[in-house]
């Protein structure tokens, strides 16, 4: 159980998401240092208690990059994010930057696609092996997350990450068994978040969540999704 402490965080996560988003390939806004707003999210527990796992949705008042302001409208966009104690080997590129928590001292943040606990932890969602959290309480499932599993469903034992690849709306992450030399499955992460389900054509499970657009209106869509 992922236990939520209410203190500082130097910077804060909106502070550092706002240099590193228009970084990605996927952000669509025109802002070097992205105006960002909290606007919704859940967690997942790490099972070893040591890694805080959160998917966060942020909107972006820059706009979409509309070549008229008039047509420029807020963007919203999921970013998971681990919190580790220490940094972890091999994941460089997903390193977001490190922030000091006022209980738990230095904090290393990471784009979870990156992080393997984040990865087996949405994995065993998808299956529906482990429930949603909400975002700012502990011991709290959120029962607004929904997995909806099409065709065969999420199969178990899923590990990863394998390559990670950043698309124009996505990205993509590649799972398999672990230890057997089966075919792969991707895992595909809804950066740019846009309200309904995905396609359910060739899908195995997808999750869906809301997020409150900046006029406090609520919007739900799919956060990720597995498919062959």
């Amino acid at each position: 159980m992922a236990i939520i402490h209410h203190t500082t965080l130097s910077p804060t996560k909106l502070e550092l998401l706002a240099d590193w988003l228009p970084l990605r390939p996927w952000y669509r806004g025109t802002e070097k240092t992205a105006p960002l707003a909290k606007a919704g999210g859940f967690r997942l527990d790490d099972p070893e208690g040591e890694v805080g796992v959160e998917f966060m949705v942020v909107t972006d008042s820059s706009g979409s990059g509309s070549d008229t302001e008039s047509n420029a409208e807020p963007v919203a966009y999921l970013v998971p994010l681990t919190y580790r104690g220490a940094p972890l080997e091999g994941a460089e590129a997903g390193l977001i930057g490190t922030l000091e928590h006022g209980v738990l001292g230095r904090r290393w943040v990471y784009d979870g696609a990156h992080d393997p606990v984040m990865v087996e932890q949405l994995l065993a969602l998808l299956a529906g092996r482990v429930t949603a959290q909400a975002q700012s309480e502990s011991d709290t499932p959120d029962p607004t997350v929904e997995v909806r599993s099409e065709g065969s469903g999420a199969p178990a034992g899923l590990t990863g990450p394998g390559t990670v690849t950043d698309a124009a709306g996505h990205t993509e992450v590649v799972v398999g068994p672990a230890g057997l030399d089966a075919p792969t499955l991707t895992l595909a992460l809804n950066r740019v978040l846009r309200p309904g389900p995905a396609p359910s054509d060739g899908l195995l499970a997808q999750v869906l969540a809301g997020w409150s657009a900046p006029d406090g209106s609520g919007r739900r869509g799919a956060f990720a999704y597995l498919r062959p």
